[in-house]
């Protein structure tokens, strides 16, 4: 059963929408800059109603993209110019991390 998102959600949903083209976060620090829950809480909202974001740009702390999406998700890594690793299975977060909406000027 679908419900409207709660104010959780759409706090984790609007941080998703600020990440520019060619960065990416962990799960974890979206949970970091909503300041509540955790990369299993992120997770959730993001299979619930990820679909109208860039939800690409959401991965594991180890670069690799959500389970079950990584052939669009690389398709649109490779459109956005996302940094990846050597093996190209998995995005350098050294390079890709985006720093926050702190940042986002310097980041654009």
């Amino acid at each position: 059963m679908w419900s409207e998102p709660d104010e959780y959600a759409e706090a984790v949903l609007d941080t998703v929408e600020r990440i520019p083209p060619g960065r990416v976060l962990s799960y974890g620090d979206i949970a970091e800059l909503v300041g509540q829950g955790g990369p299993r809480q992120v997770g959730r909202v993001m299979s619930l109603y990820g679909g109208a974001v860039p939800w690409w740009r959401v991965i594991r702390a180890d670069g690799r993209p959500p389970d079950g999406h990584e052939v669009e998700a690389h398709e649109n890594y490779r459109a956005e110019g996302t940094p990846l690793r050597p093996d190209g299975r998995r995005v350098d977060m050294a390079r890709a991390r985006w720093t926050g909406p702190a940042h986002a000027a310097a980041d654009e």
